[in-house]
């Protein structure tokens, strides 16, 4: 295969579907993707038996334990794939709404209209549901996707395409609206992040070493985050009950994800009366602490933290502890060492939470809540792409919303400028 070749095609053949899915209805879209849940449902044993070849070369390869449990596919997952879908389809359209509409002087009216974006990229490795995931994303936010899953996941994610090739049929739609690319082919990427003239944005899910990767090589803007170095300030006017709950499920509730914490920070005047109960609970959870002096002046056995540490996303049984002064001196860590992804303070005084949500620049700024809130379904999206923490075009969770854009419109009744 001439990979270049098979690429640009694709994306000719999703700039063409982008003019098409952009002005097709609510119905239609929607549509398209009940039919896609219903054929979804109707191959159940097809898309196993295809997530059983890559499985057993996945073996073969010797992947790890990690890595073979994102690939594999159940008949759970593949219900809740389904049913997935038909939760994309039941939230609000926000393709053609117009907002912010204001009357002018000169009697004309100017507003602005949400858009799709046109053709998104989507570049993702290991979960086979993600084609799913990001198929019913761009169909009900009026785009063409162009996605490229991993290697070890080509026949799961080929079969799961039908589905959605099926879907976009019966609702009447091109079936090019969602391409997945059939090469495993690392060119491939390369070229799909290089062709401005058939993709809008690029959305990669995936490892630092992925995202890394594309940083350096596209020429699409990107719609990502990098790592989520997190934090959560205790502050000296915290309940102190309060913050050992959220301290620890920030932490514990899940180890793996871009927005548990990896930093705790105690305010001085409260620290050692906070750190021994709450790292009571850590060492009973089996997190490793790695301290600074002071902290571990007041919890015995944790080790000392290096510079490094406070840089690093660990996503493991690991939490840097480090006593600050004051808010000032949270905020300045977090402004030195932070990801600008999720960082919470907590404090029972209204004007420091001001001032911290003010003074911290990150996507998701919290006041008394664990970071784990940071999350498309739980800010209510419905669902998302992923999470940016870039500032433009979308920041934070990334929902249908992020997956437009708004053009100005203007109504008149026959003025002209004088």
């Amino acid at each position: 295969m001439d990979t270049q070749s098979y690429m640009h095609g694709v994306g000719r053949r999703a700039r063409a579907a982008a003019r098409v899915i952009a002005t097709a209805d609510a119905a239609t879209r929607n549509r398209a993707l009940a039919e896609m849940a219903r054929a979804i449902e109707r191959d159940a044993s097809r898309l196993i038996e295809a997530n059983a070849r890559d499985l057993a070369e996945a073996r073969k390869q010797r992947l790890d334990a990690a890595m073979i449990d994102r690939l594999t596919l159940t008949e759970k997952i593949v219900q809740a794939t389904a049913d997935g879908l038909r939760q994309i389809a039941a939230l609000p359209d926000p393709v053609g709404e117009i907002i912010h509409l204001k009357e002018r002087p000169t009697g004309i009216k100017v507003g602005q209209m949400r858009v799709p974006l046109g053709v998104v990229g989507i570049i993702y490795e290991s979960r086979p549901n993600v084609t799913a995931d990001a198929a019913g994303l761009c169909v009900k936010s009026g785009n063409a996707a162009i996605l490229r899953g991993g290697s070890e996941a080509i026949h799961s994610n080929q079969a799961i395409a039908g589905c959605v090739h099926a879907g976009l049929k019966a609702a009447g739609l091109p079936e090019d609206t969602v391409q997945v690319i059939e090469t495993t082919d690392r060119a491939a990427v390369g070229e799909l992040i290089t062709m401005q003239d058939y993709v809008d944005v690029i959305v990669p899910r995936g490892g630092k070493g992925l995202i890394e990767r594309l940083m350096r090589e596209s020429r699409i803007p990107m719609i990502k985050h990098l790592h989520g170095v997190c934090h959560v300030y205790i502050d000296d006017r915290a309940d102190l009950e309060k913050a050992i709950r959220i301290a620890d499920n920030a932490k514990t509730q899940r180890l793996g994800t871009c927005n548990t914490m990896e930093t705790l920070l105690v305010a001085r005047g409260v620290a050692g009366k906070v750190l021994p109960p709450l790292c009571k609970v850590y060492a009973e959870k089996g997190i490793e602490l790695r301290g600074d002096e002071q902290a571990r002046k007041i919890v015995a056995g944790m080790k000392p933290a290096t510079e490094e540490d406070w840089y690093t996303e660990y996503l493991d049984a690991i939490l840097s502890v480090r006593v600050v002064r004051d808010l000032d001196e949270a905020i300045e860590h977090i402004a030195t060492y932070g990801s600008q992804h999720t960082d919470a303070i907590v404090t029972e005084d209204v004007e420091r939470a001001r001032r911290f949500l003010r003074a911290v620049d990150s996507s998701s700024v919290m006041v008394n809540a664990s970071t784990r809130f940071a999350d498309g379904y739980e800010y209510g999206l419905g669902a998302e792409i992923g999470i940016s923490t870039d500032k433009l075009h979308a920041r934070g969770p990334v929902g249908l919303e992020g997956l437009t854009s708004l053009k100005w419109v203007v109504f008149g009744d026959g003025q002209i400028r004088q």
